[in-house]
């Protein structure tokens, strides 16, 4: 069974999704989407928070790439990176890009947020059997107990790592706040579907 194919088949879902300034849609429908380390080298706007990118440009994957190498795709956009970009929201679009992603050669996958002090990190195959998707997939992260509300929400984050660039051949949609959102979005030349989802967002 395709990689893919068993992410469906455990998840119900059929997409990854990066959370991206819809400024920097007309270089990605380009270029594809970079890793850090690449898009670094082009002019973009970066929505990333600078302590967690600081951590991200220290971890190396364990077999793999440097962590700024790879494009990183999350499993659940509704997650605590765009709750922090609440205040960005109409400058915000979520691209959903489709799971045959997996099935690429060197992927690999994250339990929780690749830059946390606790993530695992795993092949495809491996990891698809050993990621807590409920977690992953739950609509909060909160708990009474702040330890396991740590742990819930850098679950939450958990990631499919791309090495170096998803091409934008794989994006198959984008979700957006409103209609302003969706305007901005489509004055970019955006030429896949584009849906409003103020439920994704905070």
């Amino acid at each position: 069974m395709r990689a893919s194919d068993r992410f469906t088949e455990i998840t119900n879902q059929n997409g990854l999704y990066n959370i991206q300034a819809i400024d920097n849609v007309p270089s990605i429908m380009q270029r594809g989407l970079l890793s850090n380390e690449k898009a670094s080298r082009i002019d973009h706007v970066s929505i990333a928070m600078n302590e967690v990118q600081v951590r991200r440009d220290l971890v190396q994957v364990p077999n793999g790439l440097k962590l700024h190498q790879y494009a990183n795709l999350y499993f659940d956009p509704r997650n605590p990176m765009l709750s922090r970009k609440r205040d960005q929201n109409e400058d915000i679009c979520v691209l959903k890009v489709d799971s045959s992603i997996l099935n690429l050669k060197g992927v690999i996958l994250s339990d929780r947020n690749a830059s946390s002090d606790y993530a695992a990190f795993y092949s495809v195959e491996a990891g698809l059997e050993i990621l807590d998707f409920d977690l992953i997939y739950a609509r909060y992260w909160t708990d009474d107990n702040y330890y396991e509300q740590c742990r819930k929400k850098s679950i939450k984050c958990a990631e499919a790592l791309i090495p170096y660039c998803v091409s934008a051949d794989y994006i198959v949609s984008a979700a957006v706040v409103n209609e302003v959102a969706a305007e901005r979005l489509k004055l970019t030349g955006f030429d896949r579907q584009i849906i409003i989802v103020p439920g994704v967002f905070f």
